[in-house]
């Protein structure tokens, strides 16, 4: 018999307020079977702390038979270090005082000396008197318990707490589970965009995600984080993200084979970081362009055409066109500024700037035109098609006498030696973005370069 070695236990051990069983082997062969018929590890102790009780899963769980439990006085020596065995002793009988059961968890130790972390539950027994008579306890081993409520945990963490965000995207590549963080990038509250296709939060960029997120429910996650630049629908408008993602395959464990579930998708925002990177780097190339230009132009033998060197080494990565306009002779002094074109780069085609202009011959620009705005203000003047598509826009860029598909241009003025010598204009066509301050200050530094070796050779008309 595994459950007891004394046959008369059960009438002090049994259920609170149930009747006494019938003494002699039926009764306590019956015990010791549903004892240990039980799924969770049972034992029992008397009002002196002596085992009573130990059924079959007590001893899977430990390694201590029945023979060897039942009759110890409480768990120390053998179940539980010597250093724990008063503390789970005065746990374990507490329970005699208390109400209702106790919950505890402590390590118990095995017959070949490890240690089981188990979650107890213990009850009072009562006596025929109601008096306490001893504890019942069930235990069980908690390690997959505890790895439930860690990962349980983990989840709640990483989707409350998390400094980045985290999005479980179902099979369908549609938002199931979003962070606080996820949603605020979105620029959404975190159940509105629930269900939604990707392609309704992302104007750009959602190509790009779309078939990593199907690639990774097809082949698993790929060995190193992407970053993606994407532009996210807010209610303020559009804005313009690097997210730096990684990817995570979910499949189901309960299936014999692989069955995916979705892809946890983790993402940081890197915008400014990576804004900062571009700004430096572009400094660092304008910086070198604006050397070798002047390396360039020292070995002109006329100094006019250090005018055009400049222009092309500056157009690299600035701009499509650029035209260079100087003040007619008196055209400071009249009421209305005359500028003169004497050189351009060609609009049909990709080549270097061509020095033009020996006719003198005014441009027709119409009254309010950038470059006149820009040589009576001293100063520099942007403008831009903005909304303006196909013929609109190009009638727009003809207005204004510049090539076609011209949408964004950049007016500095040519200064030297305190005289306005004319103006400098930079165009983009509608596959680049819109001139920025930063952009203005290196066309600035550009056209200080420019007036320096149009006064050296002497284009103005006072100068012959």
């Amino acid at each position: 018999m595994s459950a007891s070695r004394r046959s008369g236990a059960t009438d002090e051990l049994g259920p609170e307020g149930s009747e006494p069983e019938r003494e002699g082997p039926a009764g306590s062969d019956l015990l010791a079977a549903l004892l240990d018929g039980m799924d969770a590890a049972l034992c029992a102790f008397d009002a002196d702390g002596v085992v009573t009780h130990w059924n079959r899963e007590a001893e899977r769980i430990l390694g201590w038979t029945a023979e060897e439990a039942v009759g110890r006085a409480g768990f120390a020596g053998w179940a539980v270090r010597s250093a724990d065995a008063e503390e789970v002793e005065a746990r374990l009988m507490s329970a005699m005082d208390a109400p209702g059961r106790q919950v505890n968890e402590f390590a118990l130790l095995t017959k070949d000396g490890r240690r089981v972390l188990v979650r107890t539950q213990s009850a009072a027994v009562r006596g025929p008197g109601r008096e306490p008579a001893g504890v019942y306890c069930a235990f069980s081993e908690v390690h997959a318990q505890i790895d439930l409520e860690r990962s349980i945990a983990l989840s709640e963490a990483l989707l409350e707490d998390a400094g980045w965000g985290v999005v479980l995207v179902d099979a369908d590549l549609r938002p199931a589970v979003v962070n606080a963080y996820a949603a605020r990038a979105l620029g959404a509250g975190r159940t509105s965009v629930l269900g939604r296709p990707l392609g309704e939060l992302l104007s750009q960029g959602v190509e790009e995600l779309e078939s990593a997120l199907t690639h990774v429910l097809a082949e698993g996650a790929p060995p190193a984080p992407a970053e993606m630049w994407v532009t996210v629908r807010t209610p303020e408008g559009e804005r313009r993200r690097c997210w730096r993602s990684g990817f995570v395959r979910l499949s189901s464990p309960l299936a014999e084979e692989p069955v995916p579930l979705g892809v946890g998708w983790l993402f940081q925002d890197v915008t400014e970081a990576r804004q900062g990177e571009q700004e430096a780097s572009l400094l660092r190339f304008r910086t070198q362009q604006l050397h070798r230009a002047a390396r360039a132009a020292a070995e002109c033998e006329n100094p006019a055409e250090a005018v055009t060197v400049h222009l092309d080494f500056a157009l690299a990565g600035f701009a499509d066109h650029a035209v260079i306009d100087r003040v007619a002779e008196g055209g400071t002094d009249t009421d209305r500024v005359r500028l003169v074109r004497i050189a351009e780069t060609p609009s049909g085609a990709p080549g270097p700037c061509r020095l033009d202009g020996r006719a003198g011959l005014p441009v027709l620009y119409a009254d309010g035109h950038p470059a006149l705005q820009c040589v009576e203000r001293a100063g520099t003047v942007r403008a831009g098609a903005g909304s303006l598509k196909g013929d609109a826009a190009r009638k727009w860029a003809s207005a204004r006498q510049w090539p076609q598909g011209t949408v964004h241009a950049l007016c500095t003025v040519l200064r030297s030696r305190g005289r306005t010598l004319g103006a400098v204009t930079f165009l983009r066509t509608s596959h680049r973005t819109a001139f920025e301050r930063a952009d203005a200050m290196y066309a600035e530094d550009v056209a200080a370069h420019i007036a320096t070796a149009l006064d050296l050779a002497a284009l103005l008309p006072e100068e012959g």
